[in-house]
């Protein structure tokens, strides 16, 4: 077993909600160390949101979309007597967080022809209604856990 990681960078929540998950999003968005174009693009995107669903708070609708696009169960690869069986695990809240973050920011990346807050916005009200690329990405994820469940004793 791996030991605990001791000196991790804590990231401290955004200016703006006060969200630790927030903060997260923001340092993943940036490209080159360029923050405040991040917070652009993140807080432009939260604004798209509360303007097209009506809602007060664009917090809920970004948490709901973490939730949708997280994954439970994942396969990994494990090599036993000269064979690889993908074996499903249980993924941990961390990576589930991060797994949907990068999931997100993958799809909205693929998206053409518009500015980058209106493609995160319009992939985060997708992934929190259950639908879009992210999500579909975390089904694929499932069903091949799913499939690979006579491997589950494998797990180490």
């Amino acid at each position: 077993m791996r030991r605990k990681v001791k000196n991790r960078n804590i990231v401290g929540p955004d200016g703006k909600y006060n969200s630790v998950k927030v903060g997260k999003f923001i340092n993943y968005v940036m490209i080159g160390g360029k923050k405040s174009i991040a917070q652009d693009i993140v807080y432009g995107a939260f604004d798209v949101i509360k303007e097209k669903m009506k809602v007060e708070d664009p917090l809920e609708i970004f948490n709901q979309a973490l939730n949708n696009a997280g994954p439970l169960t994942e396969v990994r690869s494990r090599r036993i007597g000269g064979a690889n069986y993908q074996v499903p695990r249980e993924v941990r809240e961390e990576r589930r967080f991060m797994l949907a973050l990068r999931w997100i920011l993958e799809a909205a990346n693929n998206k053409k022809g518009k500015a980058m807050r209106l493609k995160l916005a319009d992939e985060l009200m997708a992934a929190a209604n259950n639908e879009g690329s992210a999500v579909k990405k975390k089904e694929d994820t499932h069903r091949m856990a799913e499939a690979n469940k006579a491997f589950a004793h494998f797990a180490w």
